[in-house]
């Protein structure tokens, strides 16, 4: 049998166990649990023990049990916050298996369709899009935050000088506000109507958008709520600054766009040009990982490139 065919069998193999595996975690009990629950809410039970006992002690296992993607999922990247931060309706293993799965599918397609030597950073790639999508994610939804906070500002401090209170004028921003940023402070004005101080509602928020100037915003909410003073100037003056610093900071992309362009351009030429080399010509490229001097040039190349790409981040990355 040759090499191709086996590969290919071994790759099959491999796939139908992925999704074998994939279809028996996914598969959930959860109408039979749903029903037991149920019955224990309306009290058609025999048990001993109170319903309020057993949803608890039901809860404790649901918390304890974890399926095989959980167990596999490294426990220090903590993608549950991540997740939150990008309202992305996915689990942490669900996004780690569809990185593995998809980063199986990669390495088998590039060592069969191009060269084994890709495969592997044809699958490090692939198992890598999952997590950079939910990082694009993340901070497209935290950049359209920060652009609509200085209007949620003037709205808040509108409501309060017509006399609502701030819980009101929060309300208002859930109304009126688009996405994401009336989700957000309609789950502060819920969480206050239920019972949870103000202060840790919004310290909740800053917990899931990490804006420094939601920061200011929670901070002089704090400090007016034990001193006093006029809440609305606070916010008009915040709102004033964020708008500014708005400003500035598209002067400053503007200025730096031609070295950010060149990072990129420096960065991208030599990773290119090698996975070229390595098509067309893979017995002229072969000598950087089988001649030992080879080696040696490939680590000092990898490694300064890293020093350059940092230095022209530290260039053009100017804090407004």
């Amino acid at each position: 049998m040759s090499p191709l065919v086996l590969s290919v069998i071994v790759g099959a193999s491999v796939v139908g166990m992925v999704f074998a595996l994939l279809f028996l975690v996914m598969k959930g009990k959860g109408d039979g649990r749903a029903a037991e629950r149920l019955d224990l809410l309306v009290g058609r039970t025999n048990r001993k023990d109170s319903s309020a006992d057993m949803l608890l002690k039901q809860a404790l296992q649901e918390v304890d049990k974890k399926n095989i993607l959980d167990k596999l999922t490294p426990e220090f990247l903590n993608l549950t916050k991540v997740i939150e931060q990008a309202d992305a309706n996915v689990k942490p293993s669900a996004l780690f298996g569809i990185g593995l799965f998809v980063g199986l599918i990669g390495a088998i397609f590039s060592g069969w369709f191009l060269n084994l030597y890709i495969a592997p950073i044809m699958a490090l790639g692939c198992f890598s899009a999952p997590f950079l999508w939910l990082f694009h994610k993340r901070n497209s939804r935290l950049k359209k935050f920060a652009a609509q906070l200085p209007d949620a500002m003037e709205l808040v401090a509108r409501a309060l000088r017509a006399g609502h209170s701030l819980a009101a004028g929060m309300h208002v921003v859930a109304e009126e506000m688009p996405a994401p940023i009336c989700k957000e402070f309609g789950r502060v004005y819920e969480e206050q109507n239920l019972g949870i101080p103000l202060e840790e509602s919004l310290k909740g928020m800053c917990d899931r958008v990490p804006n420094l100037d939601l920061r200011f915003f929670v901070t002089s909410v704090a400090i007016q709520r034990q001193t006093g003073g006029d809440l609305a100037e606070i916010l008009d003056r915040i709102g004033y600054v964020i708008r500014e610093r708005f400003k500035i900071l598209g002067q400053v992309k503007a200025l730096t766009a031609e070295g950010r362009l060149s990072g990129i351009v420096l960065i991208a030429l030599p990773i290119g040009l090698f996975l070229l080399m390595l098509v067309m010509k893979p017995d002229y490229i072969e000598l950087l990982w089988k001649d030992e001097m080879g080696v040696k040039m490939s680590i000092g190349a990898v490694v300064l490139m890293l020093i350059g790409s940092y230095a022209i981040k530290k260039i053009i990355d100017i804090k407004v």
